[in-house]
């Protein structure tokens, strides 16, 4: 599986041809929202997370989200991932709860996409 980091704007062929490499439909991602940049690709989000955290990224500002290149890109983020569970920022669940964090996200992503 291919995992790739993206700190530049990438066409959204390549967003599909990371997706087809990986889960077809769907490619898993790792959004960094202090340094503004992803991780794309991988088995599981703590493959991308950890490619983060080698590059000096803090675990406190890294969340697991999931992109459908093929759907209209209003609906095409899914804001679930394990790495999400995180008591200490009150977020218990795989979604992430937080509208901020979920609105940081979605810009990092346009920009990036």
């Amino acid at each position: 599986m291919e995992i790739r980091t993206i700190k530049e704007k990438i066409r959204e062929e390549e967003l599909r041809d990371i997706a087809q490499k990986n889960y077809g439909e769907m490619v898993k991602a790792v959004v960094d929202i202090e340094k503004e940049i992803m991780v794309l690709g991988g088995e599981f989000h703590s493959d991308a997370n950890e490619v983060l955290i080698k590059e000096g990224s803090e675990q406190k500002n890294i969340w697991g989200i999931n992109i459908y290149p093929y759907k209209k890109r209003e609906d095409w983020i899914e804001f679930i991932s394990l790495i999400n569970i995180r008591p200490a920022d009150n977020n218990l669940d795989m979604e992430i709860k937080s509208k901020e964090v979920k609105e940081k996200i979605k810009k990092i992503v346009e920009k990036l996409t």
